[in-house]
């Protein structure tokens, strides 16, 4: 009895055994199923579908709705508004003159000033007057001195009582140990030229003369 219960016992494992395996592999992937592509009746093709099974089911993720921000409006501020004031200034003369001064010449016209050698007697807001107006230009005419353009004059305003830059006077005598150092500064006078007149009743220049 014994023999024959230990031969079923071994019979019924070998029957248990073809019938469940057991396997430590892991499980397969998903597959991924193509479907052939189908036609139409009217012949026209359609796309496949494609299908996947996944491994894990996923969660989707929550969908949060953001509400758009207010835009902030800056109130605008308004452009300052300029006024053009228009000023009717009068135009200059166009005229120049060559003047001597002291042992100078210049070239002078309204408007301009220019350093001079130092004026005896003038103060600063002094009128003064240029005589030995050698020639004198307008944009049409020219008027040349002989010396001199005869009762024409120059009128200018003293503005300021000044000094040149030094200058650095050096003597040295070499030997003698002789050395001198001397600085100058020269002295000027600021004018501005006002205005140019009484040279309308001196014969001009014209290029028929000049030929002459």
């Amino acid at each position: 009895m014994a023999a024959a219960s230990s031969c079923s016992t071994l019979a019924l494992c070998s029957s248990l055994a073809t019938h469940c395996k057991i396997s430590m592999n892991p499980p397969p992937p998903p597959m991924l199923y193509l479907s052939r592509p189908k036609f139409c009746a009217s012949g026209l093709y359609t796309r496949p579908t494609f299908s996947l099974t996944p491994k894990f089911s996923q969660t989707e993720a929550p969908v949060i709705e953001s509400e758009p921000e207010a835009a902030v409006t800056t109130p605008e501020e308004p452009a300052p508004v300029v006024e053009s004031i228009s000023k009717d200034e009068p135009k200059r003369e166009e005229v120049f003159a060559v003047v001597m001064i002291g042992s100078r010449q210049y070239i002078v016209f309204p408007g301009r000033f220019l350093y001079t050698q130092r004026l005896k007697g003038a103060d600063v807001n002094d009128k003064i007057i240029l005589n030995k107006v050698l020639l004198v230009g307008t944009k049409t005419t020219t008027y040349i001195g002989k010396p001199v353009v005869t009762n024409a004059a120059v009128h200018a305003v003293v503005e300021e009582q000044g000094l040149n830059p030094k200058v650095v006077v050096f003597k040295y005598k070499k030997k003698k140990g002789y050395r001198r150092n001397i600085g100058h500064r020269q002295p000027n006078t600021r004018i501005r030229i006002t205005g140019i007149t009484g040279y309308q009743d001196y014969p001009a220049v014209t290029l028929d003369s000049l030929k002459s």
